[in-house]
């Protein structure tokens, strides 16, 4: 194993670890809530401040990355989480309950911008695509494994969960510290490079990055307005059972491991990062419609498996592809690319719940048109390598 290799392991078990102590929240917070007397508002707050505290702190931590490394602002993230959990274990009422969970949004959004900039830093650009979809798959392990463990290891206590979350924690912070390196550039050079400015961001967001971070809030805003009313449609209008439901969430979870730790880098070194970002796009597209038409489990799970595969192809090459455009603003570029798939997963729900109550089949009819949109929009603004590098020349030349 090479060290670029053993580098993408630790920050993936990094991830794994953040994702599972999300995961781990889940089902522990409808009793942890109740058993403090709160409700279903109390429960709306907890849920939407950790994505906004995400949307607002992840392009704060990807400068910080910038200004002073990669591997202190990964730190402190991993140490805040660590602490954050342990709060949530000892949690008596529901403000300290709701503090613990505004910390961890703040703190553990400078995990996973920081983490693919170290990937943009170091890895060759061929290898870039696979070292973000190993990223992605130990996310989507975490997202899996996080409800099971949560619901499992809280029969005896509803706390236990949130102490060995916070125990993995510190073990993620200690590999981090000891055997991570911090990331090829040198601090003098990072003294002396430009901060990133009003004018540097304005660069970026009109640029071919600006696309992506498009691109990426339109696959956020698509994937959340599915995962966020599948569960419901699927038992108010196929009368699935809960094992039912279990087993398509199953294979959703493997889909997103299986896609992105082992078919992303081989596909994107065949056919190209903007192949597979619109074809995912078009895919995804296609198994969104396929919920509309499926009328059992069977049909339904191949809908949502072409569904899945698209959407999880498609995610760590838009990663990549992005990094290639970041410059020397990685972290930078890698907060507002975190952001905008915060502000995907905080507008995609609420869009596809109003849609609900309309009519139950809206939420999978807009996500539709909504990754049509982003096929759209790939096939016009994104540009084979050699064709931007040569507008980019021209631009400087003028």
């Amino acid at each position: 194993m090479n060290t670029t290799q053993k580098n993408v392991w630790i920050l993936s078990f990094t991830l794994l670890v953040v994702m599972l102590g999300y995961g781990m929240v889940m089902p522990v917070m409808p009793f942890l809530i109740t058993q403090l007397g709160a409700g279903g508002k109390e429960m709306g707050w907890m849920t939407s401040s950790y994505a906004l505290m995400q949307l607002i702190f992840a392009p704060v931590w990807g400068i910080a990355s910038d200004r002073v490394g990669r591997k202190p602002i990964l730190m402190l993230g991993i140490l805040g989480y660590a602490v954050a959990l342990l709060l949530f274990g000892l949690a008596k009422t529901f403000p300290m309950l709701f503090f613990a969970r505004v910390l961890s949004g703040i703190l553990s959004s400078a995990t996973m911008p920081t983490a693919m900039a170290y990937i943009g830093d170091n890895a060759p650009e061929k290898d870039r695509s696979g070292g973000m979809g190993k990223l992605g798959a130990a996310m989507g392990a975490g997202v899996v494994l996080g409800p099971l463990a949560g619901g499992w290891l809280s029969a005896d206590s509803f706390s236990f969960p949130f102490f060995l979350g916070s125990g993995l924690a510190v073990l993620a912070l200690i590999l981090v510290a000891l055997i991570l390196p911090e990331a090829r550039e040198k601090a003098a050079q990072r003294k002396e490079r430009e901060g990133f400015s009003l004018v540097a961001a304005r660069a970026v967001l009109l640029g071919p990055a600006g696309v992506l971070l498009l691109l990426i809030f339109i696959l956020a805003v698509g994937l959340a307005n599915f995962q966020s009313i599948i569960g419901l449609y699927l038992v108010q209008r196929l009368a699935f059972d809960a094992a039912q439901v279990g087993w398509l969430w199953m294979v959703i979870g493997g889909i997103m491991i299986l896609a992105q730790g082992l078919l992303t880098e081989r596909l994107t070194k065949w056919v190209g990062e903007r192949v597979v970002i619109s074809g995912g796009l078009l895919v995804g597209a296609l198994g969104m419609a396929g919920i509309l038409v499926a009328v059992n489990f069977s049909s339904m799970m191949i809908a949502v498996s072409i569904l899945c595969l698209g959407l999880a192809l498609m995610g760590p090459a838009m990663n990549a592809h992005i990094s290639t455009f970041a410059g020397e603003h990685q972290g930078a570029v890698m907060g507002l690319n975190s952001a905008s798939a915060s502000l995907g997963r905080v507008i995609g729900p609420l869009w596809a719940g109003w849609l609900y109550d309309i009519n139950s089949g809206s939420p999978f009819l807009s996500g539709t048109g909504i990754l049509l949109v982003g096929f759209v929009v790939s096939l016009l603004a994104l540009r084979p390598k050699k064709e931007e590098d040569q507008l980019l020349a021209g631009k400087a030349v003028r």
